[in-house]
């Protein structure tokens, strides 16, 4: 089984993007081969400084490795080195009907969200598509947000195998749950977009400031607490630490025990989750050109499934 996700080197990686894609990614990548990518051509719909992205590209690199990616076991590479996959976006763009990509709510959320409203920003599920189709993936993990896209993908790769004959697998979406959506300490989906995110690799002064700033309701120490299921501190921990979480819910449903208590509860925990690959990012810190030849080595493999899948489309479509 052939498996696919990306993530957008737009910012600093969050315990969101962690919890909510890549544990989830990485321990799929147990079943099957795993394709996962950089998605830097993405990431120039919100991210207009080369230096920065070039930057941001590196450290998602080292978040991955530090957090357990196996570049023996998973193909590892980045977006645009695999150029292949703008030329089928191309090609794709051209059987798309217009009425598909307007009905795709992520561009008019992300237009909501302060980001330009470009071309780009709008054909973002067919450059989607192409990342998948060009690898010939099986399965592809992805956040209920991101379910409409696999739609479309699975709808562009049909139409073109009826269109040109058979050429593309059409993919299974792999939804991942309730823990796609993890709450930023405002209470809305953790997001670089929102400011609201929690680092991974922070510093742990700045943990702790993040982690107690985040927003709880107004009853006392003293009291019962209620709507716990809303609370954002003991959300946080249970997918941490479940137990812990538990025996902490008690407590506050109990009286006598306050946020405050849950919220260092939560930042002790995130620090201790995340030593071992905090210690592991500080090596290979120290060893940028290791991940550069990851990522490298990674794209060779990625571009020889691409240039398959690309001869097939061109003779399809007579390109050749």
């Amino acid at each position: 089984m052939r498996i696919l996700s990306g993530i957008q080197p737009s910012g600093k990686l969050h315990i969101g993007n962690y919890f909510g894609m890549m544990r989830p990614a990485l321990e799929l990548a147990q079943r099957g081969e795993a394709f996962y990518f950089i998605a830097d051509y993405h990431s120039l719909t919100s991210v207009a400084d080369a230096a920065q992205l070039r930057a941001n590209v590196v450290d998602v690199a080292l978040d991955f490795l530090a957090c357990g990616l196996d570049p023996a076991q998973t193909v590892f590479y980045r977006q645009s080195d695999v150029p292949q996959v703008t030329e089928l976006a191309w090609i794709l763009n051209s059987i798309t009907p217009l009425p598909m990509l307007e009905n795709c709510h992520s561009y008019k959320d992300k237009v909501a969200q302060g980001i330009t409203a470009s071309a780009g920003l709008f054909t973002y599920p067919v450059l989607m598509a192409a990342d998948i189709l060009i690898v010939q993936s099986q399965l592809v993990p992805v956040g209920k947000d991101q379910k409409q896209h696999i739609e479309v993908t699975r709808d562009l790769a049909g139409a073109f195998n009826h269109k040109f004959g058979e050429v593309f697998q059409i993919p299974e979406p792999s939804i991942l749950g309730e823990v796609a959506t993890v709450p930023g300490v405002d209470g809305q989906k953790m997001s670089k977009s929102y400011h609201n995110t929690i680092e991974i690799f922070g510093d742990e002064k700045a943990t702790r400031k993040k982690v107690m700033g985040i927003v709880t309701d107004s009853q006392p120490v003293e009291a019962p607490k209620t709507d716990l299921d809303k609370n954002i501190p003991l959300q946080l921990l249970k997918l941490i630490v479940p137990a812990q979480a538990q025996a902490a819910e008690a407590k506050l449903a109990a009286g006598g025990y306050g946020y405050g208590a849950v919220k260092k509860e939560l930042a002790d925990a995130l620090l201790d989750y995340f030593a071992p690959a905090r210690a592991k990012r500080a090596e290979l810190v120290l060893n940028t050109d290791y991940v550069r030849d990851v990522l490298r080595q990674g794209a060779a493999r990625a571009n020889a499934v691409a240039n398959e899948t690309m001869a097939k489309v061109r003779e399809a479509v007579g390109l050749r």
